[in-house]
């Protein structure tokens, strides 16, 4: 029997490796079709899902010999980079690991998480197959699909968003489109081969990575000619073909990071890359010029207090992953300067583990400056009163998305 037949039939199940932001969604909707079973290392978070998830065709574990049912696994672990900008294969490696170990003759193993092209073939398949004991290709097939889950997007899902495939032979391409055709409504794009899948989505987030490292070029630029950027980009979006990016700080787990693979690839193929490289060092770089217009501005007053508004990488999401406004914080404090911080969607304690920064409950009053960083739904209407009411005369309102433009009239106004 088909191997999509066994698990639409119900005969064995799919294994999500990775409850994350990729993992769980994937879990949830392929439980509304089969029987699932959702795998993480995190016991905690484990224990926290159960509580939350009552469908009965999940099976959520983070015991290794629960996955002995498994035909078909998702591996959607993720992928970081270290200090120095390398990538990061631990999770994605021990993740291989551990599938390698529960591995049978028929089954599959599909890669969501994202990598360089190339990844997939020549480091996660000899894991697989030393641990498994079983030849790739022959004994048991495997694909890749890069992820496209956008955190806090609630019109791009991943039923409504077109899907990437890929595999390693014909039978295993089909077979895996077979797989997500069962909760992808939006359609397949079925990749010539999985280096083009995986290279797909490195391209996605390089090119949005470029386009904000050219819109912070020109912030800085037109900051020096005292014109507003974001005027600037009115006018000329009025083009039909203008691409209309915006400047700001670029975090998160996939803009910042996912072009570092790239350039990482294509150094070890002898090629440095230029352009890309150029991009990612204006955004990385973006942190310490906000901190250093803040300095300036503060630094003419006794104890100088800032206020920073919003500690998450985008807006109305609780994700910290690479949050590039910790950088102005340490940037700030290293001037001996008082910083405050608050956000209503990150949890505290995860902050201050994360990176050392406690946040505050409730702003306090008399800043000499206030750094709005995202966004967030409950930000969008604050006014000119409100500023007014947490600072000084002098106080500068940092509006680093340009929220307030025109708004902010009785405190000194710089945006991006």
């Amino acid at each position: 029997m088909n191997v999509i037949d066994q698990l639409i039939q119900k005969k064995a199940r799919l294994c999500v490796i990775g409850l994350g932001y990729v993992g769980l969604p994937l879990t949830l909707e392929f439980a509304k079709k089969i029987q699932v079973t959702g795998f993480d290392i995190n016991p905690d978070k484990i224990k926290s899902l159960r509580k939350d998830i009552a469908d009965q065709k999940i099976s959520l574990v983070s015991d290794p010999d629960c996955l002995q049912e498994a035909i078909f696994f998702l591996v959607a672990v993720p992928t970081s980079i270290d200090k120095h900008n390398i990538p990061d294969l631990g999770p994605l490696l021990s993740a291989c690991e551990l599938v390698g170990k529960h591995l049978k003759v028929g089954a599959y193993v599909v890669f969501e998480s994202t990598v360089y092209p190339g990844c997939t073939e020549e480091d996660c398949l000899p894991v697989l197959e030393k641990f498994s004991g079983l030849k790739a290709g022959r004994d048991f097939k495997y694909g890749f699909s890069p992820e496209r889950i956008n955190p806090g997007d609630l019109n791009h899902r991943l039923i409504n968003t077109v899907k990437v495939v890929s595999g390693c032979d014909q039978e295993a391409l089909e077979n895996i489109a077979r797989l997500y055709e069962l909760v992808v409504e939006a359609g397949l794009y079925r990749a010539s081969s999985i280096k083009i899948a995986e290279a797909s989505k490195i391209v996605e987030n390089t090119q949005r990575d470029l386009n904000i490292g050219l819109m912070n070029e020109l912030s800085m630029i037109f900051d020096r000619m005292g014109i507003n950027t974001y005027e600037v980009l009115d006018a000329a979006a009025t083009k039909w073909n203008f691409l209309n990016f915006k400047p700001g700080l670029v975090g998160g787990h996939c803009i910042s990071v996912d072009p570092f693979y790239l350039t990482f690839r294509a150094s070890s193929l002898g090629y440095e890359s230029k352009v890309i490289s150029a991009s990612r060092y204006i955004n990385d770089e973006m942190a310490k010029y906000v901190a250093r217009k803040i300095i300036h501005h503060v630094l003419k007053f006794q104890d100088p207090v800032v206020l920073i508004k919003g500690v998450t990488f985008k807006e109305n999401v609780s994700d910290i992953r690479n949050s590039k406004i910790v950088d102005t914080v340490k940037e700030l404090q290293s001037f001996h300067i008082k910083v405050d911080i608050e956000d209503p969607y990150a949890d505290g304690e995860e902050v201050r583990l994360q990176y050392g920064i406690q946040l505050n409950d409730y702003p306090g009053k008399h800043y000499d400056a206030v750094i709005i960083t995202v966004p967030h739904s409950s930000y969008v209407d604050l006014n000119d009163d409100y500023f007014c009411s947490i600072t000084k005369p002098e106080a500068l309102i940092a509006d680093l998305k340009g929220i307030y433009r025109n708004k902010i009239l009785n405190r000194k106004y710089w945006t991006l």
